[in-house]
């Protein structure tokens, strides 16, 4: 403090000499350090807008590596050292003010040191002379030099009598400590009165400065509500405190300081706008992405409570203290199994290898049968906790359907390099169309249903440059559940042909674009029409679902079906109405049976498609098992259906050539899925007992 004094004083003499008036010197000195420091609050300006203008990058970062806090403080190291950003750049003018403020408080306390020069033998000889006029007065006090001031000033005799102090009287007598009716050595923890108001004052002033500084510091308008506000709070707390237990003086200095800062911030903000150099749309966008992570743990817990979050703390806990995991499927959720049942229940059957389940499910059937079959370990683990689990994943395969490995949230694992991930196709349509660019790029192995599937990621790999990937030709085990199950049911000859419109949920689908026109078009010929929207019809649009059976349905040949409890309606419709749906082709190849295509806007999810030269199988199969007709034709429908009814048989064959053509392994997929996986288990044991 003392240190500090000496190098204030000097400054704070200068400025009472040239105004003759405490309070003011005070409020001259905080302006002059606030013009010998505006280089600095520009350069900490500077500082803040690189921090902004990186934090579409940084938020990036935490989504990418959501939950992996060592790597994400890894990734913002780099990112802070490519961009020059110095973090501890803010705690500076933080330390400069306390600095200030712990000088000021010295050099208040002391007027007799370092305002008026009074050398130290006299000081302590007037001390001992205010001690000597109030008993109450203690020679160390911090105050001292204030209670010597304020009692010469009253009764200056006692003083002329010490030796040397003759030529100080006159500046003691005439220090004007008054500011505005306050007196600066008021001290309102010990005063009465309107000393009272000056921490108050001082309070108002730090709520002012924190207000405008939310509103006009590029750093702090980034930051949360409760943020701004937690500082705001804390400022104000701070600033009644102390100014309860310091001089006026120090108050006085503590509320110029604070005004003049948002003078200097407005400057800043001329000079140096944060506009100019900040993208506040990438910015806005960033925040949502990172925003969605963050909450996905706080709705889970909304929706189902503390013992679905219990049950996944346990679950993780669990799996990564199981050691030497062979095989590992992930299922986004309960609707998922279907697509591996095949494959699990060739291992089961035909291996003792353990089945690592994890779901995103907390209402899985898995869980169900994991309690007859000890070889299932299933385990539930939310989308947020999957990012950190997937990057510590420690197991030879990983076996998922999910497309976008490492290209968003969910990443290879960090610590073993040597794990198999495999892609299991939900489907036998195009990869290329239907899903993003890049979408299996990082997975090792794709059980592919189709030939145009494995055609299309052999072209992939070549225009892109890509390394080849190890195909296996699987087939597709629910195309083939679906085929037995229709061979196994009861065939019933329907009294009326029966038309089956199966829409799809994508935008501007049959239900959105033409289903009313479609319906008035089909009906009245002697066919049964039936309308099994989808279920987010269902479940978005009840109104106008029952608006649509008010209107049709008492005509007798139109009935639009709202429950899905059975699939029965799909098996004995004779011809299926779609437009992109994956049902349509799933209707074709299971029963044999044509399908009218309403060419609705096609889904598109990789808009660079075209660059592969392969023709996807969803738009070869459009004139193969069916016709197709476009929104602005349905007047047509009607005449397009019974060509559909006459060459039925034509039809029929072109499905099952379709089928031989394309889909791999009809019949058996499931035994081929399995034994691959049964096989590659076996490999990575032999290659890690050979490595030991």
């Amino acid at each position: 403090m003392a240190v500090l004094g000496s190098i204030l004083g000097p400054f704070m003499r200068w400025c009472y000499l040239l105004t003759k008036n405490y309070g003011m010197a005070i409020i001259l000195f905080t302006l002059i350090t606030k013009v010998i420091l505006f280089p600095l609050s520009l350069w900490v300006q500077k500082n803040s807008i690189v921090m902004v203008k990186i934090q579409p990058a940084l938020n990036r970062i935490k989504a990418k590596y959501f939950g992996d806090n060592d790597t994400i403080a890894d990734e913002q190291s780099k990112l802070y050292k490519e961009e020059k950003y110095n973090p501890l750049a803010s705690l500076i003018p933080l330390a400069i003010q306390i600095f200030l403020l712990m000088g000021v408080v010295e050099v208040i306390y002391h007027p007799l040191d370092y305002i008026l020069k009074v050398p130290q033998p006299v000081v302590e000889k007037m001390v001992e002379v205010a001690c000597a006029n109030d008993e109450e007065l203690i020679p160390e006090a911090s105050s001292i030099q204030l209670a010597v001031v304020n009692d010469l000033q009253e009764n200056k005799a006692p003083y002329e009598a010490i030796a040397d102090a003759k030529e100080y009287i006159d500046d003691i007598e005439n220090l004007h400590m008054s500011f505005l009716g306050f007196d600066l050595s008021w001290i309102a923890s010990v005063e009465k009165g309107k000393a009272i108001l000056v921490p108050i004052i001082a309070a108002l002033s730090a709520w002012l400065l924190a207000f405008a500084q939310n509103k006009m510091n590029v750093l702090q308008t980034e930051q949360s509500t409760m943020s701004q506000w937690g500082m705001t709070a804390f400022s104000v707390i701070l600033s009644l405190y102390l100014g309860s237990f310091v001089p006026a003086g120090v108050g006085l200095y503590w509320v110029a300081s604070n005004i003049m800062a948002i003078g200097v911030q407005w400057i800043c903000n001329k000079v140096m706008d944060p506009r100019k150099y900040v993208d506040y749309e990438a910015l806005e966008e960033s925040k949502k992405e990172l925003k969605a992570l963050e909450g996905d743990g706080k709705k889970k817990r909304k929706l189902f409570g503390d013992a679905e979050a219990k049950k996944e703390k346990q679950d993780y806990k669990r799996f990564m203290s199981i050691g030497n995991k062979h095989l590992v499927f992930y299922s986004e959720s309960n609707g998922f199994y279907k697509y591996f049942q095949g494959y699990i229940e060739y291992l089961l059957k035909y291996t003792n290898v353990p089945i690592h389940y994890i779901t995103s499910d907390p209402n899985d059937n898995i869980f169900k049968m994991a309690e007859s079959e000890e070889r299932i370990l299933p385990y539930y683990i939310g989308s947020t906790k999957l990012i950190t689990l997937m990057m510590k994943m420690d197991a030879d395969i990983v076996v998922m359907t999910m497309p976008d490995l490492e290209t968003y949230q969910i990443k290879r694992s960090y610590i073993r390099k040597d794990i198999e991930y495999i892609n299991v196709q939900h489907g036998v349509g195009s990869v290329n169309l239907l899903y993003r660019k890049g979408a299996l790029d990082h997975y090792d192995t794709i059980f592919v249903s189709s030939k145009s599937q494995k055609e299309e990621i052999r072209a992939t790999e070549k225009v892109y440059n890509l390394p080849e990937k190890n195909i296996v030709e699987v087939g597709y085990p629910l195309l083939d559940d679906m085929r037995k199950a229709y061979a196994e049911s009861e065939k019933k000859e329907n009294k009326e042909k029966t038309i089956l419109i199966a829409p799809s949920w994508q935008k501007d689908n049959i239900v959105d674009s033409c289903l009313e026109e479609l319906l008035d078009n089909l009906k009245g010929h002697g066919y049964k029409i039936i309308v099994r929207p989808h279920p987010q019809h269902v479940r978005h649009m009840p109104e106008k679902m029952e608006s649509l059976k008010a209107k049709y349905e008492p005509s007798g040949d139109v009935e639009i079906q709202t429950d899905f409890s059975s699939n029965s309606t799909v098996y004995e419709a004779d011809v299926l109405v779609s437009d992109w749906s994956d049902i349509a082709l799933e209707f074709a190849l299971t029963t044999l049976k044509p399908v009218l295509f309403i060419n609705t806007p096609m889904k598109v999810m990789n808009p660079e498609w075209e660059k592969i030269d392969v023709k996807p199988l969803n738009l070869q199969v459009r004139d193969l098992v069916g016709i197709q007709i476009e929104t602005n034709n349905i007047n047509s429908a009607i005449t397009k259906i019974d060509e559909l009814f006459e060459k039925k048989e034509q039809y029929s064959a072109q499905i099952e050539k379709l089928l031989n053509d394309q889909i791999y392994n009809l019949g058996n997929s499931r035994n081929v899925g399995g034994r691959y996986l049964a096989l590659a288990v076996l490999k990575h044991i032999e290659e890690k007992a050979n490595n030991e």
